[in-house]
């Protein structure tokens, strides 16, 4: 977990260094953290962390607001990347619902909705964490097959404890024990280096409208909380 976090900027490395598309990030900035969470990578957790109050389609919508796209483009691009992870039928329920009653979603669609918030934003990687840990065999083989899907056109990089399942899907497995390499079946040599094209460098910039309206809806979804 401490490693994908420092891969996808969510803890800062003390030591050593990261290395993006063949770019140093040891000067990175904030904004730069900020853009490269945004654009390049997606995040799919183990208890998924959905927000409960919100739709299944504005959970996924979320993962746009830094990006400046319109209310328009953020439906669209969120429910094509529901579809694609087979939930378009679920697309304005909650977390805690299923078939307008109060079912809760089951483990394996929540982290469908998971992967779809992680994918609506065409990142380059996805950084998956234990993403089956909570689920059964037949949904985790479920959940597997998508990000198999996934990882045709994009670098999947998926922490498990499971080995039978790094066995059967992955093309390159790391074995880790308290922070050392243990083993390696594919190492990255200067060989395998590609020229990249230079990419454009995206900011992050949610609009104030945007930032407004996702303030006042979890302003009055906690109303109590508010009041005080």
């Amino acid at each position: 977990t401490t490693l994908l976090n420092i891969i996808g900027g969510l803890d800062r490395y003390t030591s050593g260094d990261l290395i993006i598309n063949n770019k140093s990030t040891k000067n990175f900035k904030d904004r730069d953290w900020d853009a490269y969470r945004n654009y390049s990578v997606g995040f799919v957790f183990q208890n998924y962390n959905l927000i409960p109050h919100q739709t299944v389609l504005a959970n996924v919508e979320l993962a746009l607001t830094l990006s400046g796209v319109s209310k328009k483009e953020r439906k669209q691009k969120a429910i094509k990347a529901l579809e694609d992870v087979g939930l378009k039928e679920q697309i304005h329920k909650k977390p805690n619902q299923l078939s307008g009653g109060q079912m809760q979603l089951s483990g394996g669609q929540m982290q469908r909705v998971a992967i779809a918030r992680a994918i609506v934003n065409n990142p380059n990687i996805i950084l998956a964490d234990e993403p089956t840990g909570a689920l059964d065999t037949q949904t985790s083989v479920q959940v597997m097959e998508i990000l198999k899907e996934i990882s045709k056109d994009r670098l999947v990089i998926m922490v498990t404890h499971n080995p039978e399942l790094a066995e059967k899907y992955s093309t390159r497995i790391v074995r880790i024990l308290d922070g050392t390499i243990m083993n390696d079946s594919n190492p990255y040599t200067s060989e395998k280096k590609e020229a990249e094209k230079s990419k454009e460098k995206r900011r992050t910039s949610m609009k104030f409208f945007t930032a407004l309206n996702l303030s006042l809806n979890n302003l009055m979804t906690k109303k109590g909380r508010t009041i005080l």
